[in-house]
């Protein structure tokens, strides 16, 4: 980042150049150890990663079903790549909620249903449309979890960052939507429709999740931690609308 042109300043009046990043506070700024203190605080935290753990391990079984649909081996073998990484991310989830006092099984029960529901009627009918799902819907799911993920404490953040990365969806849907789109200009009509429901569907689910919970609706409002108040909340959604526009255009899709 360039700074303005001071050149011609002296040298004790030069500004020196500064990360303009606030400093976190809080218990942003606190490891487990001591953020665990408040019980609200941990009950968020469990839901969390209760339900970051069942999405991975829903994310984990959809590939695998997807790679049915694969029209190469080597498609197929992507899918399944992807799919064992899922499942590597929902194994240090489950350790970790393990590790805490927790057992597995029971944090991820409460957003079962919701998820479930969510990919029944996020179906795909074909290859592309599964490709579109797994990169355009995961996405819009990982980008709330990365803002949520900015007001909890660094031992939580750390884990919950490191789950979100990308497993390699990116650069093989991309590549393949637009090969597709190329061959046949049709198929984008009615992969933008697709992604369009994906965003729609994906935003109220992750609504669902929250208003069902009341310790993450808390912590999220800022009950605890250092929430969204209204206005963020509004930002947050812009932020995560302004994303998908993006990979949207990056498939060669109209948003």
């Amino acid at each position: 980042m360039q700074t303005p042109d001071d050149s011609t300043a002296p040298a004790s009046a030069k500004t020196p150049w500064r990360d303009e990043t606030p400093a976190p506070t809080g218990i942003a700024a606190q490891n487990w150890t001591t953020a665990e203190r408040q019980p609200q605080y941990r009950a968020a935290v469990i839901d969390l990663l209760g339900a970051l753990a069942y999405g991975e391990l829903a994310a984990f079984e959809r590939l695998a079903e997807d790679a049915k649909l694969a029209p190469t081996l080597g498609d197929k073998a992507e899918l399944a790549k992807m799919a064992s990484s899922e499942f590597g991310h929902f194994e240090r989830l489950r350790d970790r909620l393990a590790e805490v006092g927790e057992e597995p099984t029971g944090a991820m029960e409460p957003f079962a249903a919701a998820l479930d529901g969510f990919h029944k009627q996020t179906a795909p009918s074909d290859w592309l449309e599964g490709l579109v799902k797994a990169y355009v819907g995961d996405s819009i799911a990982s980008d709330f979890y990365r803002e949520v993920a900015a007001r909890l404490d660094t031992d939580t953040r750390a884990l919950v960052l490191a789950v979100l990365d990308d497993t390699g969806h990116a650069t093989f849907a991309v590549g393949k939507v637009r090969a597709a789109i190329e061959k046949d200009p049709r198929v984008g009509g009615r992969l933008a429709l697709w992604a369009r429901r994906l965003m729609g569907e994906a935003l109220s689910q992750a609504q669902r999740v929250v208003a069902d919970r009341d310790a993450l609706s808390t912590m999220l409002v800022g009950g605890v931690a250092d929430g969204f108040d209204l206005a963020e909340v509004g930002r947050m959604f812009t932020r995560i609308t302004e994303a998908h526009t993006k990979r949207m255009s990056a498939l060669g899709l109209a948003s």
